[in-house]
């Protein structure tokens, strides 16, 4: 299995979801745990996502989902959970 920490940051509007979740079944991505909230006006994201049978490669993957979230006005970033977990170690 090879895991994706996709995060997902901006102001609310209609569809970031739906938008998200399109590309990532249209690419066999497999959503594994997913967290949302909304703060502020502010809409928050995090999933957790299983890319094994994706033929995309994850620079594929981080790369559309930035011209994603550039077309809806929200900043999405995803990164390998080792890199996630590296990154994010106190």
């Amino acid at each position: 299995m090879s895991k994706t920490v996709i995060t997902v940051v901006g102001k609310d509007s209609v569809g970031i979801i739906a938008k998200v979740c399109t590309y990532l079944a249209e690419n066999s991505i497999n959503i594994l745990d997913i967290s949302q909230t909304i703060v502020g006006g502010y809409f928050n994201m995090m999933m957790i996502v299983d890319t094994s049978a994706s033929q995309k490669t994850s620079g594929d993957i981080t790369s559309e989902l930035g011209q994603i979230g550039e077309e809806i006005g929200v900043l999405i970033r995803a990164q390998n959970e080792d890199i996630f977990n590296s990154m994010h170690r106190i």
